[in-house]
């Protein structure tokens, strides 16, 4: 067509995807200085450009509104200061952890000499695609390139003005440190066949990590062509035992609940042994004001006012105000409940009873299990991993946090001195 200039034309998937493969390599054999100090400078440049990334994220958020964007929704978009030098501390915790790349993780000698080791490489490509979060962006890019990987973003369009800024700091912070910009890439076409076409990269692409609800892991499960690890649904339960200390429980449960309601590792479930629910439910309900409560018939026999559940609440997550409650007539109960309901993401227990604890840590089916402590420090950054690139629920390759170990894979290193086989 005449009048169009086609060398401005915004660059295709493809295009990025090899600008990203090329990357990769480069990075790849990066030094740990060079990553640091791209950590480091990106760090500053997000605390720096606070006032601007705040411009850009109240954009996404009036289009939000207008949208009809839920509170939920828009507390998983919204920047604030505060949340921006939590971005910024996480890249600088990331920077400080040991370089995963090039760690010998066994090693051992054949009877004929060979010495074999396993060591820790980069994956090369790892694709994000995710929803509404925008401090996704920095920390999966930080941890890729701590773990050597080159990292292409595709966030959602309700984000897109404020993560196409915070890819605009990665970038620079690259460059300053004399690494290819393209380790971070940030795909723009945010429609639904840009995504298919994502999923789609092969030969680009070699690891996929899908962060959002129901329909977009449908979604990677129906179009992916690549290899991915799901980042599923936290229907996350706190179980109050017979032996548990009520005021701690208490405190735990509230926690779990409304710290922060609208992400994955809150609690979405409360059990409650028959011999403490007399007393603890009364006590939890008042504590949780606020919050929608909906409960099987023995719990509604304690406390009347509140919603009656049915299956899909127990297996639901509400990422909201709503907790489903049930209660179990024993350790069994609780056990049978979980597996049953649970999405294998994270389950808690509260009890002084440490049999009871070491039943529940061994046999409840999860990516974790957490004894006398809410399900929220379940997160890379509260596991001392400096953040995450998400949580596995499936348990191939990874499985729980992903952090810097789980971004990379193994080759084996095979030395000898002339040994053929016979």
């Amino acid at each position: 067509m005449a009048g169009v200039d086609w060398s401005m034309a915004p660059p295709t998937i493809e295009d990025l995807g090899r600008r990203a493969k090329a990357a990769s390599r480069a990075l790849a054999v990066a030094d740990g200085a060079a990553k640091n100090g791209a950590l480091q400078v990106a760090a500053e440049l997000l605390e720096e450009r606070g006032a601007a990334l705040l411009e850009h994220n109240e954009v996404d958020l009036d289009r939000a509104r207008v949208e009809g964007a839920t509170e939920v929704q828009t507390d998983r978009l919204r920047l604030t200061r505060e949340r921006i030098d939590a971005m910024a501390d996480s890249l600088r915790q990331v920077a400080a952890l040991p370089d995963p790349v090039g760690e010998v993780v066994e090693g051992w000698v054949r009877p004929n000499g060979l010495r074999v080791e396993r060591v820790r490489v980069p994956l090369g490509v790892v694709g994000i695609i995710y929803e509404n979060r925008p401090n996704v962006t920095s920390d999966a890019a930080g941890l890729c390139l701590k773990a050597g990987n080159a990292t292409m973003l595709r966030g959602s369009s309700s984000a897109a003005q404020s993560n196409a800024a915070i890819v605009g700091a990665l970038r620079e912070a690259l460059v300053k440190v004399g690494l290819p910009e393209d380790a971070v890439v940030n795909v723009a076409d945010t429609s639904h066949e840009a995504a298919v076409r994502f999923m789609q990269l092969d030969g680009v692409i070699d690891c996929l990590v899908p962060r959002g609800g129901h329909s977009l892991i449908a979604s990677v499960r129906e179009h992916a062509t690549v290899p991915y690890v799901i980042d599923g649904d936290g229907n996350c339960h706190v179980y109050v035992d017979a032996g548990a200390d009520l005021d701690m429980a208490l405190s735990i449960v509230v926690n779990a609940k409304t710290q922060r309601p609208g992400v994955c590792n809150a609690a979405e479930s409360l059990l409650v042994h028959e011999a403490v629910a007399t007393e603890f439910l009364p006590r939890a309900q008042a504590a949780l004001a606020g919050v929608e409560l909906r409960g099987d018939q023995a719990s509604r026999a304690i406390l009347p006012t509140i919603a009656v559940a049915d299956e899909a609440d127990f297996a639901a997550e509400f990422l909201g105000p709503v907790l489903s409650v049930a209660v179990v007539a024993d350790l069994d109960g609780a056990i049978d409940h979980i597996t049953r309901f649970g999405s294998g993401h994270s389950e808690a227990i509260v009890t002084t009873d440490l049999r009871a604890a070491e039943r529940f840590c061994r046999e409840v089916d999860a990516a974790a299990v957490v004894v006398n402590a809410s399900t929220r420090f379940v997160d890379g950054g509260e596991l001392g991993l400096g953040s995450e690139i998400g949580i596995s629920t499936q348990k191939l390759h990874a499985r729980g946090p992903m952090g810097l170990r789980e971004l990379t894979c193994v080759k084996y290193v095979v030395h000898g001195d002339g040994q053929v086989r016979r």
